[in-house]
């Protein structure tokens, strides 16, 4: 849930009570020195009042003083020490340029000085452009170099980390009457770095209020739907988790458990994901109501978790062991969903305190440690463990070279979703999901990947393009003096999927001749618009869109695996709309075939053009398995599978098969050729890759030529992008007895 911002105490005057602000500190957390504190609170007061003296106003945007007050506050809850506070506290001054960064050093030393740099560095981060599709011409190296600086902060002092999340917490906090662009920019700047980030570190309480305070920003009527389900049923639902913990309390005293107990409500922003990604109503969601257990040992966390269930019938398949298998950030607990009282689904978590201090504080309960206070030995092991990551990534600017895709790897580092995969020898290796085989044998070690040549997933053949999964057992098969290929640097052949990966093929390609790489590069490209239906293109006009010189600088860089052939296209197309004389670089695509609408619901796909219903005898949902039923009008009709109005249909030719769609996307209509030598079975297996692609086939039609045996089949079928038809070219042209397959393009008059 959302977290209501702490205010300072104030005076009548409307000013802040510094005293009892202090006062209020001191009996937090320990404080060896409140004067330091003090002094800081004073000079970031005076720097502010100088500021707006000088400028002759009352208020110049939000106080940087009460900001600091604000962020300290929260790095007491993450019981961080003096030195972080103090540089909380004046951050947003020097930020602001109130303060210098000469006048800190002076007063408060090297150390606060340290951090308050290291945070400004860490600043940087705003300025990358993570979510554009490419790089912005001109600026790859400079977004580079703020992606190290920033890199070095958080790996010289992990508390730079923590008092930027800190304050990025009261920057989102303090937007509720920004414009709605700034909302938007923060918000999406706070959920694509800051929560991932507080995740990773394993504050479970910041991640949460980051996700929500974000989520209502970027989703927000989403967020509004969410939280008035939550209020419709919170009296409700606060009085049947007082009954529960009531009576779990009494079962586990009559067991001789100790325990505390509480009921927590589940953050909207977990809920909307949940509801979106399995199709579920909010009323299917098993944790809306939810009771944490805390014991003082493992072995109680067990026996508690036997209470529980003498009690309720659990859901199956909603158990989790994460003490016996913790989360790859550390995080540990038992997770089950009964059917509690009233016939109303609870979730229980059950932990120790220690791994409820771990899941709320993460890093922070560790960090301490490694200054060297007498802690035990295995404390300080749990810290490095859990920054060990931030070294890593610094590490990898050898294998990325000059590449943006060091932050890439950045967010996919910090994010949450991971997958779990086995060497041959039975050894761990995390990866980012719908990594490849061609990514783990890079992974592996650089000479595999540039000699692999397949791959065996649990002992199967697999192709190097194919998705990897957790728990997947992977031989990786090479050949000596093999060498990359072209064709793993192709975006829509979905070979790489790693940037680490990726950097390691562009950097073998580069290190060849210049001759070699024009030669390569042109070929490549001239195979890409061959598969478009385009034989003529001027690279040079091409060339001088991208900011090159010469069509031979594009080649290079082509050849070179620094230019996807992607943003070639792009590129073209644009001067398509540009240039009316360039009749030969038809390119654009036709009015949408079909639509699938609404980004936020799930809808049906697989009924084409016609019109569709929801059926009122089963009412089916979103994550039903479902079926359609075309009536006398064409209209479809939407069932669940098991509706006994189905079961009764003495008409299967009413039947269609149809499926939720999830996500908004348009599809156009695509003519294709493709030539191939004549033989039984050739429509079927073209028909097969039409299928594994889900793209749906219009029209087909055949032309043969006896005397040379050869077959034309020209195809029209529902494209959604140009990346959906390469890859569909590629697939087909692999098809034995396939000459060549390539679009119909019809010339621009």
């Amino acid at each position: 849930m959302v977290k209501v911002r702490d205010e300072q105490p104030l005076h009548y005057d409307g000013s802040v009570n510094l005293d009892m602000w202090l006062e209020n500190l001191k009996h937090r957390t320990e404080i060896g020195d409140l004067a330091l504190l003090r002094k800081a609170c004073a000079m970031s007061a005076i720097a502010e009042e100088d500021a707006i003296a000088a400028n002759d106003i009352w208020a110049v945007g939000t106080s940087s003083y009460r900001t600091g007050l604000e962020m300290a506050d929260i790095l007491v809850e993450l019981r961080l020490d003096e030195e972080s506070l103090v540089a909380a506290i004046i951050y947003r001054a020097v930020r602001e340029e109130k303060l210098s960064l000469e006048s800190v050093q002076q007063e408060f030393g090297h150390a606060i000085a340290d951090l308050v740099q290291g945070v400004l560095k860490m600043a940087a981060i705003s300025g990358i452009q993570f979510m554009a599709e490419r790089p912005v011409l001109g600026q790859a190296q400079d977004q580079l170099e703020q992606a190290r600086k920033m890199l070095v902060s958080l790996v010289d002092d992990v508390r730079v980390a923590l008092i930027k999340l800190a304050e990025r917490t009261c920057a989102i906090r303090a937007i509720a009457h920004s414009d709605a662009e700034k909302r938007q920019r923060l918000a999406r700047e706070v959920f694509d770095i800051y929560a991932p980030l507080a995740h990773r570190l394993g504050i479970g309480h910041l991640k949460w209020e980051l996700e929500d305070l974000s989520f209502r920003y970027i989703e927000p009527e989403a967020y509004k739907r969410i939280t008035d389900l939550l209020d419709e049923r919170r009296v409700d639902r606060e009085r049947n988790i007082e009954e529960i913990i009531t009576l779990l309390e009494a079962k586990m005293a009559e067991m001789g458990i100790e325990g505390t107990l509480y009921g927590r409500a589940k953050h909207i922003y977990s809920i909307w994901v949940k509801m979106k990604k399995k199709g579920l109503r909010f009323s299917q969601i098993y944790d809306v109501r939810a009771v944490r257990i805390l014991v003082p040992e493992i072995n109680d966390c067990y026996r508690a978790l036997g209470v529980v269930h003498s009690l309720w019938h659990n859901i199956p398949h909603e158990f989790d062991d994460y003490i016996a298998t913790p989360k790859e950030n550390g995080y540990r607990s038992l997770h089950t969903a009964v059917i509690g009282l009233e016939g109303k689904i609870v979730e229980v978590q059950i932990r120790t305190l220690d791994m409820d201090e771990d899941a709320e504080l993460g890093v922070c309960s560790h960090w301490q440690y490694k200054t060297g206070n007498g802690e035990s030995e295995q404390a300080s092991t749990s810290y490095e463990q859990k920054i060990n990551w931030l070294r890593q990534i610094i590490m990898w600017q050898e294998d990325l070279g000059d590449s943006l895709g060091l932050a890439k790897d950045l967010l996919d580092e910090i994010h949450h979703d991971r997958i779990y995969v086995f060497t041959p020898e039975g050894h761990v290796i995390d990866m980012i999901p719908a990594a490849t085989p061609l990514d783990f044998a890079y992974r592996v070690h650089t000479e595999v990947g540039h000699s692999c040549r397949g791959a065996k997933v649990n002992g199967q053949l697999v192709s190097l393009n194919s998705s990897l999964q957790t728990g997947d057992r992977i031989e990786v098969l090479t050949a000596d003096e093999s060498v990359p290929r072209r064709e793993w640097l192709l975006h829509h052949l979905g070979y790489l999927k790693t940037s680490r990966a990726k950097a390691k093929v562009q950097n073998w390609f580069r290190q060849r001749d210049r001759a070699k790489n024009i030669s390569e590069g042109e070929s490549v490209l001239a195979s890409e618009f061959r598969h478009l239906g385009i034989e003529q293109v001027n690279y040079a006009e091409i060339a001088e869109l991208i900011e090159m010189t010469s069509a031979d600088d594009l080649f290079v860089a082509v050849g070179a695996g620094e230019l996807d052939t992607s943003r070639v296209i792009e590129v073209a197309q644009k001067l398509v709309n540009t240039n009316d004389h360039n009749t030969q670089l038809n390119l654009s695509l036709t009015e949408p075939a079909q639509e699938t609408v609404d980004s936020s619901h799930a809808v049906v796909a697989g009924v084409g053009n016609m019109s569709t219903k929801m059926a009122e005898c089963c009412n089916p949902v979103a994550g039903d398995l479902i079926v359609g039923m075309i009536d006398q009008e064409n209209l479809v009709y939407i069932h669940q599978q098991d509706c006994l109005g189905v079961l009764l249909n003495d008409e299967p030719a009413n039947l269609i098969e149809v499926f939720w769609e999830l996500e908004k996307h348009h599809t156009f209509p695509v003519d294709i050729v493709i030539r191939a030598y004549d033989r039984a079975g050739l429509l079927f297996d073209i028909t097969a890759v039409l299928g594994n692609e889900r793209i749906n086939m219009k029209s087909v039609n055949t032309q043969l030529h006896p005397l040379e045996n050869t077959v034309d089949l020209m195809l029209t079928v529902d494209i959604s992008s140009f990346d959906s038809l390469l890859k569909l070219l590629e697939k087909i042209e692999h098809i034995p007895n396939v000459v060549e397959a390539k679009r119909r393009v019809s010339q621009i008059e």
